[in-house]
């Protein structure tokens, strides 16, 4: 798989460390019964399989970014997704749902459809396509609110997780 990494270019220490990461999450998602162990490692396993075949060669994460990402993006998502209760509860829903259009900034690739799938857990826009030259069209609840600067914010705190890549020269 072209610019993919394959296992073999991934140190023994990182697919360990990926693979503890990702039993620790089953572990305490589904509970440390010793009877869910087995299949919590097999899916770990296959976690760590799946990750060597999908992360893109040389892509690195910034710990300090993900951590201002996640400090924005989860009071955000309660926010909104209050907002919608609201609206979805209201007598008259004071809507204007339609879709709007704004440029990524987000690279091309992993990267960006990973931004897309973000941005679909916030309630209230939904990114459903993007062009080749980077316009998203986000189908958005009320076309009145600032869509394309919310993207764009977004997008920003989302870049900010990954690592510029490191070049010669």
């Amino acid at each position: 798989m072209e610019g993919s990494a394959a296992a073999d270019d991934v140190p023994l220490s990182t697919l360990l460390a990926r693979g503890l990461g990702l039993l620790l999450l089953w572990v305490i998602l589904m509970g440390p019964a010793l009877a869910n162990l087995p299949v919590g490692l097999a899916a770990s396993a296959a976690g760590v399989w799946a990750s060597t075949a999908l992360w893109p060669a040389g892509g690195k994460l910034s710990l300090p970014g993900l951590a201002r990402f996640l400090a924005r993006f989860l009071p955000q998502s309660v926010v909104a997704g209050l907002d919608v209760a609201r609206r979805a509860f209201a007598r008259e829903p004071d809507l204007r749902p339609g879709f709007t259009t704004c440029r990524s900034t987000v690279p091309v690739g992993l990267a960006r459809d990973s931004a897309c799938a973000v941005m679909s857990l916030q309630p209230g826009k939904l990114p459903v396509a993007v062009e080749t030259d980077g316009t998203l069209h986000i189908h958005c609840l009320d076309l009145r609110e600032a869509v394309a600067e919310q993207v764009s914010a977004d997008e920003a705190a989302f870049n900010r997780v990954l690592k510029p890549e490191k070049r010669d020269g």
